[in-house]
């Protein structure tokens, strides 16, 4: 949870919590939440301060503490007006901590739950507020990428911007390749829906939000499931209504569907700032404008909101010693800063609150290595066996996909093997739901293993439809409408469809050959609820193999490689690949003498990310430094790549029963043809 949202309660300190962190005395608590304990604490003199301190279970994960400390160097950059800067932190301690001061008030949506709407002067004080605050934030090159209401403190002396929790910097660098989706659903720009680009411009669409939600107590896009939010969003102009005139014209521009359209955060800031001075100016009655250096005086004097309680922090009697006490206690603090332990930030702004902590959370990696290959990854769908002769339970993952599942079947259900007719409208215009018993089972099979393919890239709102057609002995897999979905995102659900039917179909086709009749699969996609003519994305059969193989070997390829490119937001994936591109700059890295390669660094563009498809780990570079130009280095690197990965995924698929991957393929930049080339792929386990 977040530092400043708390109801500003001292409750009293439970068994086991610190009695002080790094240097601050812990007097009670304010909160706790799913990333860590808000303490009430003071400093050596006497200031209010809320201490956060990590779960212990987060504290022994080293994607977390990496994401921690990267959000930490990133908020340190930050000052400005109406911001809630970072004091102090210790993020390589073993119980990670943070520290902000103090400073009470609600957050914007419990303000307009309990007071409603903003108006007047105090509106205009909210929009130039947080439009300073996005501004402080760009220009340090930082993107804070969740701005809502939740994020919003209404502090007595105005607004305050937090919650750096999954700040990143405006380069775009962060703990992981892989990435996810951020941000929550009304909040979240056009831009960041269709490609998942979150910059300085998404913050300020979600700014533009903000403020006209502030001013009505309605979000300008409604509310309902994520994906209509997000069709309204990408397609639909925003509901104004009952926005002062002064506000349109700047929230008009913040929310412009193009990105480079939009009004940037200091120009905001400027524009709003000269209709609070004339607010100001009119409440005074004065003649001319007020000078547009007096413009924060303006803002305080303009914010007017309902107190809050404030009760005070008590400490207990100190003993006769206390400036004894104080002193040692500031010489640790010194002792403690010069070997590294503390990070401390001190601004000469208002010390308030901030929270670092907001993102995901992924289980420990354990360390021990497995010793024993098993076999490739496969998917057990309806029909497939559960148990060996022996009654030993069979992990489903090593079940193969049967590559001819009617081989040696003498008359089998299924008769279009081999028939290569593309499938025509009026055959998917006439598929029917399913009706027996068999029908239901792949149809769950279907939608399940297609669900769980498309949640690693956060597109299970993309809900497929599967019908039948028993007269052309095909399975029908329908997906949309989705308006304005990305055209990748369109492929992602046409590989997910082919993976999860010829999965299905391929182990009932060898379970029920004589009583199975389907075999063939088509894809579709509809532009409208009531299309009657949806558009083929794809078909195959399932005796034809479900696996991208040549001569029996796996071997990636580009629309796998497309795949992995989408930012992943499986908590596992992102961890194991954080994990992994670290595991090849090390292996490289350690093999120089050998090799007399030159060593490598983690920002020399080693990416990685996962296809759910095939379950394969993609790891390409463009190559920006040029250390894998020549044949050599790239033999070097396929094998520096197959050694990491291979021992990374084994680990994980031996220790996560829910982990598939176990295939890899890396790709290089190639100069010459100005595209990336695959230097080699395969199977981890065989």
């Amino acid at each position: 949870m977040s530092i400043a949202r708390v109801d500003g309660r001292v409750q009293p300190a439970r068994s086991g919590d610190p009695k002080r962190v790094g240097p601050y005395r812990i007097i009670g608590r304010l909160g706790s939440g799913g990333m860590g304990t808000v303490h009430a604490g003071l400093d050596p003199a006497g200031l209010r301060v809320a201490v956060k301190v990590i779960h212990p279970a987060q504290a022994e994960d080293p994607e977390f503490r990496a994401r921690f400390r990267r959000e930490v160097q990133l908020s340190s950059r930050v000052h400005g007006p109406c911001l809630i800067p970072l004091l102090a932190a210790d993020p390589d301690a073993e119980t990670p901590w943070l520290a902000t001061a103090y400073a009470p008030g609600s957050t914007l949506d419990q303000h307009l739950a309990a007071h409603g709407a903003l108006t007047g002067a105090t509106l205009f004080a909210f929009a130039t507020g947080t439009a300073q605050a996005l501004a402080a934030i760009h220009t340090a090159g930082v993107v804070h990428r969740d701005v809502k209401p939740q994020n919003v403190i209404l502090t007595p002396a105005g607004p305050r911007v937090l919650d750096f929790g999954i700040a990143h910097a405006a380069d775009g660098t962060s703990v992981t390749r892989t990435g996810v989706m951020t941000g929550t659903p009304g909040w979240i720009s056009p831009e960041h829906y269709r490609t998942g680009i979150a910059g300085p411009e998404g913050d300020m669409f979600a700014w533009g939000t903000l403020v006209a939600y502030a001013a009505t107590g309605r979000l300008p896009f409604g509310t309902g499931a994520p994906d209509v939010v997000a069709y309204r969003v990408m397609s639909q102009e925003p509901d104004l209504d009952g926005l002062p005139d002064e506000l349109r014209e700047p929230l008009t521009k913040a929310l412009a569907k193009n990105p480079a359209e939009r009004i940037s955060a200091e120009a905001a800031a400027e524009e709003c700032a000269r209709l609070l001075a004339r607010q100001a100016t009119q409440a005074l009655g004065a003649a001319a404008e007020p000078e547009p250096t007096r413009i924060s005086d303006h803002l305080t004097t303009a914010w007017n909101l309902p107190g809050m309680e404030d009760p005070t922090w008590s400490l207990p009697a100190p003993p006769r010693r206390k400036h004894a006490l104080i002193t040692a206690a500031v010489t640790a603090i010194a002792v403690a800063a010069a070997s590294g332990g503390i990070v401390a930030f001190y601004s000469s702004d208002n010390r308030t609150d901030v929270d670092l902590t907001s993102g995901r959370a992924s289980p420990s990696t354990p360390s021990t290595e497995i010793s024993a290959p098993v076999s490739a990854s496969g998917t057990m769908t309806a029909g497939t066996p559960t148990e060996t002769p022996s009654a030993a339970v069979v992990d489903p993952r090593t079940i193969r996909i049967p590559k001819d599942p009617l081989a040696g079947v003498a008359n089998p259900a299924y008769t279009r093997a081999g028939d290569e007719t593309q499938p025509l409208a009026d055959e998917w215009s006439a598929s029917t739901i399913a009706g027996s018993p068999e029908e239901h089972d792949a149809e769950k099979a279907i939608r399940d293993r297609m669900t769980s393919m498309l949640a690693t890239k956060d597109m299970d709102f993309m809900k497929p439809t599967i019908t039948f057609n028993q007269r052309v002995q095909t399975v029908m897999v329908t997906g949309g409408p989705v308006p304005q979905l990305p055209e990748n995102y369109q492929e992602v659900f046409s590989r997910a469809g082919e993976m999860a039917a010829c999965s299905a179909l391929a182990h009932r086709l060898k379970n029920d050959p004589a009583t199975w009749p389907y075999g063939r699969f088509a894809i579709y996609w509809k532009t409208s609820d009531g299309d009657l003519d949806a558009a083929a994305l794809g078909y195959s059969e399932a005796t034809d193999g479900c696996i991208s193989e040549t001569a029996g070997q796996w071997h990636g390829d580009e629309s796998g490689m497309a795949t992995a490119e989408i930012p992943s937001s499986d908590k596992a994936e992102i961890r194991v690949a954080d994990a992994t591109v670290k595991a090849i700059v090390a292996t490289w890295n350690s093999n120089t003498t050998e090799t007399n390669d030159d060593p490598i660094a983690l920002n020399d563009g080693i990416s990685l990310g996962f296809d759910p498809v095939e379950n394969a780990a993609y790891v390409w570079t463009d190559d920006p430094n040029s250390r894998f130009a020549s044949h050599a280095s790239q033999s070097n690197l396929r094998g520096t790549v197959e050694e990491a990965v291979c021992r990374k995924l084994t680990l994980e698929f031996h220790n996560n029963k829910s982990w598939p991957y176990t295939r890899w393929a890396v790709a290089v930049y190639d100069a010459y043809t100005g595209t990336r080339q695959f230097i080699g792929s395969g199977t981890c386990m065989s």
